[in-house]
């Protein structure tokens, strides 16, 4: 049966209604928005490129010494603002400006590993809050100024080599120079760290020294790559905990720091100046309060001991931060070493879960490996804490690195050895030791 044939008057099919097209000159939403974000990714993708070459290295070398001249500034202004304030005195008659720069220049290089030489005394102690300015100044004058390619890094490490030459020369006497040969390599060497590592984590991308990494250690074991990283954590809770305990001396030595700054006389400027000046100190308070919850103490100035057992003092410099140092011994805090073994728990337990052993000896390799780690760490941060400050007496401060790496591992391997008995392979070892040595007899 054929279909009836529709009348010439009825359409066929229905007329679709056509959109009526954008004005000219005008793009819809979603269109503008893919074409926007296609040109950004070009742009993203040639301005690497383009940075290639002379010019690249050209910003590489100015980030460079803009880093380090940021933080010279930061360090020399102050000191000659202290001597404007100053210059009225009578006995300021012989000292010119020229000695404030070069007092807060040779405080500059002193931060990178330098010396200072002071009435014939050399100080060696780097005040490593300065240390961190300059690296902090190095890492943002590379994220704003320079390209992110190796060549403009040691462009850029150059840039604060050379910068830190010239103010080795015009600091004199004061600074390295007047120490020896040997105190101006050791500031090239300092200074140089300083750069790389500032300079370098600001150049590096997000994401790309991860990117970098991972195909280089996908090949070694999960359980050494594990234990790396467990010998790491330990000393950074250490840092955290030994922060606290430096914010608790210092609320209980309140008093003797308002003495000492009531002695010195300051005024407003002075007293701001002052403060200014002892945060470049106060990260190796807290270093100093890693090794005293390791029970090794520190010294600041010979025959003096401040440990949780022991408390020794002695004639101290008129430095308000001295103030906080601990005055109390024995009892309860005898057993502050302790709290060492209580922060290493939690890194024994995640060790224990990210490991993933293949052997039954791999646990107790990966918990001698993050002890040795934790204590060479605490060791190297115990070593540049100290250093001497002046002739005599003040010739020895700061912990013995040596001891805080002994009393360090005896804190750290006990309490990482607990997840040797969590390892089934390790139990399944032992059993078959144990049925072997019960069939033999």
């Amino acid at each position: 049966m054929s279909r009836p044939a529709l009348p010439p008057s009825f359409p066929a099919t229905r007329p679709v209604a056509e959109e009526p097209a954008a004005p000219r000159g005008r793009r819809r939403w979603p269109e503008a928005v893919d074409a926007l974000r296609q040109r950004v990714g070009q742009v993203r993708l040639r301005r690497p490129a383009a940075r290639i070459g002379p010019s690249g290295l050209a910003a590489g070398l100015f980030a460079g010494v803009q880093g380090a001249l940021l933080s010279l500034l930061v360090v020399v202004v102050p000191a000659i603002a202290a001597y404007v304030a100053t210059s009225a005195d009578p006995a300021n008659d012989r000292i010119g400006w020229s000695n404030a720069v070069a007092v807060g220049s040779a405080l500059w290089l002193l931060a990178q590993g330098g010396a200072l030489e002071a009435g014939g005394a050399s100080v060696t102690l780097v005040p490593l809050g300065l240390t961190a300015l300059v690296v902090f100044a190095g890492y943002a004058s590379a994220r704003r100024s320079s390209p992110p390619t190796p060549g403009a890094w040691l462009a850029a490490v150059a840039g604060h080599l050379a910068l830190t030459v010239l103010v080795v020369l015009g600091a004199g006497g004061t600074g390295p120079a007047g120490a020896g040969g040997g105190a101006a390599a050791r500031t090239l060497a300092g200074a140089a760290a300083c750069g790389a590592l500032g300079l370098g984590l600001g150049a590096t991308r997000r994401g790309a020294l991860g990117a970098w990494l991972a195909p280089r250690v996908a090949g070694v074991p999960t359980w050494l790559r594990a234990a790396t990283r467990a010998g790491l954590m330990v000393p950074a809770l250490l840092v955290l905990l030994a922060s606290a305990v430096t914010a608790t001396w210092a609320v209980a030595g309140r008093a003797a720091t308002g003495d000492v700054i009531e002695a010195l006389g300051a005024d407003s400027f002075g007293g701001v100046t002052l403060a200014v000046a002892q945060l470049g100190l106060a990260p190796n308070l807290v270093l100093w309060a890693v090794s005293w919850l390791t029970g090794t103490g520190f010294a600041v100035g010979a025959g003096t001991r401040f440990a949780p057992d022991q408390v020794l003092g002695g004639p101290m410099p008129a430095i308000p931060l001295l103030g906080a140092l601990p005055t109390q011994a024995g009892g309860l805090l005898s057993w502050a070493p302790a709290a060492v073994v209580v922060v290493t728990l939690p890194v024994a337990w995640w060790l224990r879960r990210r490991m993933h052993e293949e052997a039954a000896w791999q646990p107790l390799a990966a918990a001698a490996l993050a002890a040795s780690l934790a204590a060479v760490t605490t060791g190297a941060l115990a070593a540049a804490s100290g250093g001497p400050v002046g002739p005599g007496r003040l010739a020895v401060v700061g912990p013995a690195p040596g001891l805080v790496v002994l009393d360090t591992v005896a804190l750290v391997l006990p309490a990482l050895v607990l997840v040797v008995p969590g390892s089934a392979l390790v139990r399944e070892a032992v059993r078959g030791a144990v049925r072997r040595a019960r069939h033999g007899d």
